[in-house]
């Protein structure tokens, strides 16, 4: 692990590979070098912000040509004053100079998203692309995955702690009350999303629920179902956390937790076991911690096993790669995961 260090702008030079745990001191991210830059404006008090600092350690690892630098927000009051920095962990993201975008809250899934498009912009082979670019055959395909990452998905502007608008806050309210369980995607943050999603319901506004892959509606109908009662029968109701793992878990046989899925694994632990995986011949399903934080820090604790990926055979944990690997050369890999032995 790198230890804390004091970097100053003029140190960064093109092509750099920063340190993962460094902080910027004093001097203004506009100053920063050429390529894709994301500074976290964190402070040492707030626990979320260390959540996120894992975060970006591990987008890190995938984004070798892209700066991830932390900053102080109370050390350098005149640059959280400038960017109008108000709460802890924000984020900005900056690209030849020019602040390109920004994410305020712990949003593990937003920023994942964010650094991953415009990372493309930076200068990949094949030519740049414009910021928030997507090429348009992905786009419904990204909205399908969004639409389907929990049986109820609520599209809105902001966060469930922090909405942005009067129509958010009141859903959000609404849900509260009424115990409904959900998870939710900033549209705000995402800007092809934001009006890709419009086009792809036929509903002009937001905020949007959809239940089981479904477009319910917005807020109009949400309040329409809370006043006849049916509302407690369309959406589902919360439960705990450790019943949700359990249902993940056991809703396939081979259940596979990583970074990343099937089609794209997002660390070279991820890539590795999936190699392994499709040459077992056995059928799995892979949920993508990086999608849900909460999954992805409560599964820690409740199989007592502090990395990912995570292999689970009929609920019972097997282990991680090094297991899995153990298991392939000792020839009992097919085995295991038929659930023989």
């Amino acid at each position: 692990m790198y230890p804390w260090r004091s970097l100053s702008p003029r140190h960064i030079q093109p092509g750099y590979s920063l340190p993962l745990r460094c902080t910027v001191f004093s001097e203004d991210p506009e100053d920063l070098a050429w390529c894709l830059t994301v500074v976290h404006f964190q402070a040492t008090w707030a626990p979320q912000c260390s959540q996120m600092n894992d975060v970006m350690e591990e987008l890190a690892k995938e984004h070798q040509h892209t700066m991830f630098v932390k900053l102080e927000a109370e050390t350098v009051p005149e640059v959280s004053e400038k960017y109008e920095i108000a709460s802890v962990p924000t984020f900005l993201f900056f690209k030849s100079g020019q602040k390109i975008d920004r994410l305020d809250g712990a949003h593990a899934p937003e920023l994942t998203n964010k650094v991953q498009r415009l990372a493309v912009t930076s200068g990949t082979p094949g030519g740049p692309v414009a910021v928030g670019e997507h090429p348009k055959e992905d786009l419904n395909e990204r909205l399908k995955r969004l639409i389907n990452a929990a049986p109820c998905m609520l599209f809105m502007k902001g966060s469930p702690q922090e909405p942005r608008c009067g129509f958010s806050r009141q859903i959000v309210a609404l849900f509260k009350e009424k115990d409904v369980q959900y998870s939710s995607f900033d549209i705000l943050s995402d800007e092809d999303v934001r009006q890709g999603l419009k086009t792809f319901s036929n509903w002009p506004t937001y905020p949007q629920v959809y239940v089981n892959g479904e477009l319910v509606g917005g807020l109009d109908i949400v309040k329409e179902l809370a006043e006849s009662g049916e509302l407690e029968n369309t959406f589902p109701k919360s439960v705990t956390l450790e019943h949700r793992l359990k249902s993940i878990i056991n809703s396939n046989p081979v259940m596979l937790f990583m970074k990343g899925n099937k089609e794209q694994a997002k660390c070279g632990f991820s890539r590795q076991i999936l190699e392994i995986m499709n040459c077992a011949g056995v059928e799995y399903s892979t949920f993508d911690i990086l999608e849900d934080e909460e999954v992805r820090q409560g599964l820690k604790t409740y199989s007592n096993w502090p990395t990912y990926p995570q292999l689970y055979v009929k609920g019972e944990l097997i282990g991680g790669l090094d297991i899995v690997k153990e298991l392939k050369e000792s020839g009992d890999l097919s085995s295991v995961l038929r659930g023989e032995s």
